[in-house]
């Protein structure tokens, strides 16, 4: 069972995710948490997405990554959608040990929602950075991702 929140209560981000962004559903990516505090997404093993050594490839789990920090994005900010487009600026992925199996992205934003919304209120395009471990299932990290968002206002 999934937990999905979002800025807006009846908003569900995995369904809009899945839905609207076709590497979601090529991955198979499984959403188990998504609120604006939290962002966990997993990856499970599928032989298709593995590596020469048998485990997910590098290039499916920079994709989870990004799947979970986009997560994390649009349940903070998707009321402001009528607004701004939630846009990837830049990003850069750390692979510390070996994954094998299944694994998981878990994303946390990095600066205060209210703050990043005051830029906006302010007619700033902000950025705001999101920082998502990825974990095998013994719980062991063996990928770290900086990704640096911003808030496009539309028009």
């Amino acid at each position: 069972m999934t937990t999905e929140t979002a800025a807006a209560d009846s908003f569900d981000v995995g369904a809009f995710l899945t839905q609207s962004v076709p590497m979601v559903r090529t991955l198979n990516l499984e959403y188990v948490e998504t609120t604006p505090e939290r962002a966990v997404l997993r990856l499970p093993d599928q032989a298709d997405f593995h590596n020469h050594v048998g485990g997910p490839h590098a290039g499916a789990m920079f994709t989870l990554a990004e799947s979970a920090s986009g997560a994390i994005v649009i349940a903070a900010f998707g009321d402001q959608l009528h607004r701004a487009v939630p846009l990837a600026v830049r990003s850069e992925i750390d692979f510390k040990k070996l994954a094998m199996g299944e694994v998981t992205a878990t994303a946390v934003l990095g600066r205060p929602i209210a703050d990043v919304l005051a830029e906006l209120d302010a007619g700033e395009r902000p950025e705001f950075p999101v920082q998502v471990s990825i974990r095998r299932a013994d719980g062991a990290v063996t990928g770290e991702m900086s990704i640096i968002w911003t808030l496009r206002p539309n028009g």
